[in-house]
């Protein structure tokens, strides 16, 4: 309720640290009633998957660090990188279908298939979560041992639908609009 209190200077401080994500503060009755909202708490809107994180900073000992952790964790993208931060997030997501990217991001063609997932992201915006997985990353190997894939076989998609594990894999020579169009619309089906 006070702009200038030491967790509204907190919040500044952890929102300088995140640029690309959009912060508002608000000490407005109305705003706090309109989104259910109790004094001093930062409520993180996910456009992905439509869904709200709360933050309580009534708790004295919440700072920028621990703030910037609670959106790390939390937040989704349009194409999310899976990493032990963002798996959090991942796993809590509403959305019950997640598409994976499992890819080598140190090759030239990485920016190229990137650009392609994206805009087949933006169609499925609410529907699937779209996941970057990095090949290169040995917390991730479990992850293609889970799907039995061998690096060699890469890039791959594979889409998973989280109520009963239920799941596809797709090995690819190139990533195309198209392919992974086919490759969701024939999962979901």
């Amino acid at each position: 309720q006070d702009p200038q209190s030491p967790e509204a200077d907190q919040f500044r401080l952890a929102a300088g640290q995140i640029p690309e994500v959009p912060f508002g503060l608000s000490s407005s009755a109305a705003v706090l009633s309109h989104y259910g909202a109790s004094a001093n708490t930062v409520a993180l809107f996910r456009r992905v998957d439509n869904d709200r994180r709360d933050m309580d900073m009534n708790n004295r000992d919440v700072d920028a660090k621990k703030l910037t952790r609670f959106v790390r964790m939390n937040e989704l993208r349009l194409v999310t990188e899976y990493s032990p931060v963002t798996a959090i997030g991942v796993m809590q997501s509403s959305l019950q279908f997640n598409l994976l990217l499992i890819t080598d991001k140190m090759s030239p063609k990485h920016p190229e298939r990137m650009r392609k997932f994206r805009a087949v992201a933006e169609l499925y915006k609410g529907k699937i979560l779209f996941i970057l997985l990095d090949s290169n990353l040995k917390s991730n190997e479990r992850v293609l041992s889970y799907f039995q894939l061998k690096k060699s076989q890469l890039p791959a998609l594979a889409i998973f639908h989280t109520p009963d594990d239920e799941h596809d894999v797709l090995t690819v020579e190139e990533i195309s609009t198209e392919h992974v169009q086919d490759f969701c619309n024939h999962f979901l089906q």
